[in-house]
């Protein structure tokens, strides 16, 4: 997890924002908001994760969501409210669900497991894209070619050791206690297992 992790939380209940801002400041760098049409102007390209109640004023947390989306952000959002979940969530472009009351332990463990998945994230996008490339290559050289390339055996290096950082932080993903068993069921195994 890293310091610098930008994290707003938008909560109409300032005693709720405080706490949530408390628990959180230490490991996070937080800013917080308590209405919609605020949440929508606070977010920036340099938001990681948002904390967002779905009953606030002026735009709903649902509103905000959806306008977070469509202006192309790319952060994670976990919902945190007294809403309990219906169908609707179903459609909803949320990472996580937290119904209130939401302990300090319970915020903290599921941000942190945000933070994992996002860097598990990067580094399969990264590993995926060296593995297209070493594709291509093999596709339309010559073998000969390729064993006598420096480029092409760094670029090889390189997928074995993204292969090993990805299977790591899965790894992590799995003694953190997280939902990654049904993700890993989902994926068919790690990201080394793929080439």
């Amino acid at each position: 997890m890293s310091e610098g992790t930008n994290v707003l939380v938008v909560e109409d209940n300032t005693e709720l924002a405080s706490l949530y801002s408390s628990w959180l400041g230490a490991e996070w760098a937080v800013t917080s908001v308590s209405d919609g049409d605020e949440a929508v102007e606070a977010v920036t390209s340099e938001t990681e994760i948002i904390v967002l109640d779905r009953r606030l004023p002026g735009r709903s947390g649902d509103e905000v969501l959806e306008r977070v989306r469509a202006d192309g952000y790319d952060c994670q959002v976990v919902i945190v409210t007294a809403v309990e979940p219906d169908f609707d969530i179903i459609e909803m472009g949320f990472d996580d669900y937290l119904v209130k009351p939401v302990d300090r332990e319970t915020l903290n463990r599921c941000l942190e497991r945000l933070q994992r998945r996002s860097e598990y994230d990067a580094e399969l996008r990264e590993y995926y894209a060296q593995v297209s490339k070493k594709a291509v290559l093999e596709a339309r050289k010559p073998e000969p070619e390729l064993r006598n390339s420096e480029e092409y055996r760094q670029l090889e290096e390189r997928v074995a050791a993204q292969a090993d950082r990805a299977d790591s932080l899965l790894d992590e993903l799995f003694e953190s206690g997280s939902d990654v068993q049904l993700f890993h069921g989902l994926l068919g195994g790690h990201a080394g297992t793929a080439n």
